[in-house]
């Protein structure tokens, strides 16, 4: 099989701690980042597009009107959570998308190297079968990967009973 090798790319060790050192500083400026279980997601209010327009007109009135909020409603620190909000939405769509890119160009090498590695095992394994030297030995250790029942393999003893 002809390999594509769709990311023909290198990372230097300086580049890949380059990126761990910029990805700790982030962190480092995020410490409150929180990490949700998938039911506190399902659990949690949504706020999609079609709310912003909403939540600007309620922003408008706490600001000029908060006599209205309830006494539970605090609102300065709704405001300081509307600010954070925004500011948030100015870099997670980017993050997101290079979180995604990165996830997706794992996924590509890794099956790449996967439908490599298949097909050096295929070779090991007709030359086992030719007696080639040595590849008996590569077989048997590679074959540990693959358990299930296969005619070429050898059954094992049967016990006398």
């Amino acid at each position: 099989m002809a390999y594509d090798n769709r990311v023909d790319a290198v990372l230097s060790d300086e580049d890949v701690t380059t990126i761990q050192t910029a990805l700790t500083s982030i962190r480092g400026v995020l410490p409150f980042l929180v990490t949700l279980s998938g039911q506190e997601r399902r659990e949690l209010a949504k706020m999609g597009p079609k709310s912003v327009g909403f939540d600007e007109k309620c922003a408008t009135y706490m600001n000029n009107r908060p006599e209205f909020a309830p006494g539970f409603v605090d609102v300065a620190e709704v405001q300081k959570v509307r600010a954070l909000r925004s500011q948030l939405l100015r870099f997670t769509m980017e993050l997101q998308t290079l979180s995604s890119c990165a996830d997706d160009t794992l996924q590509l090498v890794s099956s790449e190297v996967w439908l490599a590695d298949l097909d050096y095992y295929k070779g090991v394994r007709e030359a086992a079968k030719t007696g080639q030297a040595g590849a008996q030995d590569a077989y048997d250790d590679l074959r540990v990967r693959f358990p299930g029942p296969r005619g070429n393999r050898t059954a094992p003893a049967s016990v006398a009973a």
